[in-house]
């Protein structure tokens, strides 16, 4: 929740090697300029300095993707959320909200007329179904915690579900398509429980 930019695990260790590389790199290239000509790096070394960065680059990427497998299978066996709304599945919502997407925001309207804007309020564990639309141009809505991105086209209904999740919080919403000059700011929260949404 909130962790996009924390640094703990996998991510402290990945930091911590990107920033040696780069200041050894840096004293490198200060000991080719300024030392006398006699000096040389040894090709080997320079194999080797490649050889490490091509393993660290390894490394990243299957430390991402079991990550990132190990987050989708826990999503997918607890089905939390899903593009396909059967109509006849409709009463086993907890809760309905219209999405309203425009340049660059979104007002959430829930079933007894409420308005919010950039902000949405579910209790833990509900099932929530989406019904977004646009007004303007395409956008994007993303749930990550959720695992759910849709596109949707002005004009054009929507609806996606999710879960939300047990842990009270706030979970962050945005617009994955590139919408105009605004798009960076285009975000919401999904507020789960009862805690200030600012």
């Amino acid at each position: 929740m909130q962790n996009a930019l924390g640094l703990m695990g996998d991510q402290a260790i990945m930091i911590a090697i990107t920033f040696a590389l780069g200041i050894g790199g840096i004293a490198a290239l200060f000991l080719a300029l300024f030392w006398p000509k006699r000096w040389r790096m040894k090709y080997r070394m320079e194999v080797g300095f490649v050889l490490l960065l091509v393993a660290v680059a390894i490394y990243a990427d299957w430390r991402s993707t079991e990550t990132f497998q190990a987050y989708d299978a826990g999503l997918r066996a607890e089905g939390v959320s899903g593009t396909i709304v059967d109509p006849a599945a409709r009463a086993s919502f907890d809760r309905t909200i219209t999405v309203l997407a425009f340049q660059w925001g979104f007002v959430f309207t829930t079933e007894d007329g409420k308005i919010s804007r950039n902000a949405v309020r579910v209790e833990p564990g509900e099932k929530v179904l989406f019904q977004i639309l646009s007004n303007d141009v395409i956008h994007g809505f993303n749930i990550p915690v959720a695992g759910i991105t849709t596109e949707f086209d002005p004009g054009k209904d929507r609806e996606i579900w999710i879960k939300a999740p047990r842990e009270p919080g706030k979970y962050l919403i945005q617009c994955v398509n590139y919408c105009g000059v605004g798009h960076a700011q285009m975000k919401a929260w999904l507020v789960v429980g009862d805690i200030e949404a600012a």
